[in-house]
């Protein structure tokens, strides 16, 4: 299997950090037949960074704005590649020699020996992400 590489919307929002706010959040997004793709979460001093990749990004940015949200929108680098020994590294080598950095990432392996699924932030233009990676 070749790397697949595309470009995802990621929305970012800000969570009360106690029981119970991240299933309600997860509730209302089913309620509306939303589907999760990607999901990190990071705490701080009284709040979550909440960042998803979901299958219908402008109906869940309406929402999360209707509950009084704060959502920040940007553009991550969605790779589906082998899950060996290496992938992630390889791909890290290409963008470092085209000097790109990578901000954060968050992926998963659903089963061992299969596909990896992976979100990126680089801070740089998508088309310069995608050219950087072209035919690996």
């Amino acid at each position: 299997m070749a790397l697949s590489v595309t470009v995802a919307k990621q929305l970012c929002i800000f969570l009360q950090n106690k029981p119970g706010v991240l299933a309600k959040l997860c509730r209302a997004l089913a309620a509306e037949k939303i589907d999760m793709k990607a999901i990190s979460v990071a705490d701080s001093l009284d709040h979550a960074v909440v960042r998803l990749v979901v299958d219908k990004p402008v109906a869940a940015r309406r929402l999360f704005e209707d509950h009084n949200l704060l959502v920040i929108e940007n553009d991550l680098v969605g790779l589906t590649l082998p899950d060996r020994p290496g992938e992630l590294g390889r791909v890290a080598a290409r963008l470092a020699k085209a000097r790109l950095n990578i901000s954060y990432l968050y992926g998963s392996v659903p089963a061992p020996g299969r596909v990896a699924t992976i979100f990126m932030r680089v801070e740089a233009p998508s088309a310069k992400v995608l050219a950087a990676l072209k035919g690996l």
